[in-house]
């Protein structure tokens, strides 16, 4: 029946060699797991106790949902072709997926001292400082930090058009406002042509994604330990260091653009966990024994 099932999936579906492997290795586990036992006759408990074993032996949750999914279509082609009068699998649900915590950079990696040490006095330095202060001092993405124009920048505040041409203010320190008003001065005179945006190539062309990520991740590889070294991990961290010193979730689902609060709430898991590391540093009961 494998076979068959197998062939099914190449001719029919026309699923790559690399998938139809795949699949083949999943449901044999599942066979030799029931040795004995045939697949035809497969219950609900065999499912799930395979499911169980699965995590026991330290298989992450994506992972036994992959191979669930290809025992799933298996079970779904044996009752297409009158091989099963019914799917084991309408009552298994999977392993909730592990959720990833958002990583982000310390606040001493990003103290002004601690920069100094990471560019020079270049001008083409000062740009890339300057990239990497925006993202952390406004939490844009990617995208929106290479559309930004210099109008964009007014009284402390920087314009930011989002997903779907949605426009937001976010507001910025007064020196930050300052810097950045006076790197854009500075820009003229340091072979640049002039631009409309705020950071630009030398030709006055807008920056490109591969351009900035390869800049952000360079710099972050000299400044911090963060696991992740994107521009948007700076977002993450943007997020992190507002809600840990006391900014309301709303608040920070405005600064980023969400549209929804359930993007914004993986936050709080950061800030939890953050919590829970100064308690059990600083309580006397709170250290484990």
């Amino acid at each position: 029946m494998i076979d068959q099932f197998i062939q099914y999936l190449k001719y029919e579906k026309r699923y790559s060699e690399h998938t139809l492997m795949a699949y083949r290795r999943d449901i044999e586990f599942f066979t030799e797991f029931i040795a004995g036992n045939s697949v035809a006759e497969a219950s609900m408990k065999d499912v799930r106790a395979w499911m169980v074993d699965m995590l026991e032996e330290g298989l992450k949750p994506a992972t036994v949902n992959r191979k669930l999914s290809s025992l799933r279509a298996f079970f779904e082609w044996m009752v297409a072709n009158g091989l099963r009068s019914s799917t084991p699998m309408s009552l298994v649900k999977g392993p909730k997926k592990e959720k990833r915590l958002p990583a982000f950079a310390k606040k001493s990696e990003l103290k002004d001292e601690h920069l100094q040490s990471v560019f020079n006095d270049s001008f083409d330095s000062r740009m890339d400082r300057m990239i990497l202060e925006t993202f952390y001092h406004t939490g844009i993405r990617l995208s929106e930090l290479i559309n930004l124009k210099i109008t964009d920048l007014r009284n402390d505040q920087i314009r930011v058009v989002g997903k779907r041409k949605k426009e937001r203010i976010i507001p910025i320190s007064s020196s930050f406002f300052s810097e950045l008003q006076s790197f854009v001065k500075e820009k003229e005179f340091n072979d640049y042509k002039k631009s409309e945006y705020l950071f630009s190539l030398k030709n006055g062309k807008k920056l490109y994604p591969v351009f900035v990520y390869r800049k952000i991740n360079h710099y972050l590889s000299l400044a911090s330990d963060v696991s992740v070294k994107s521009p948007h991990v700076l977002r993450h961290t943007f997020a992190t260091h507002l809600l840990n010193n006391g900014a309301g979730i709303e608040v920070i689902k405005e600064l980023l653009g969400h549209s929804g609060l359930a993007a914004t709430q993986v936050y709080t898991h950061n800030s939890f966990a953050e919590i829970t590391k100064i308690y059990s540093q600083a309580h006397p009961r709170g250290r484990k024994m």
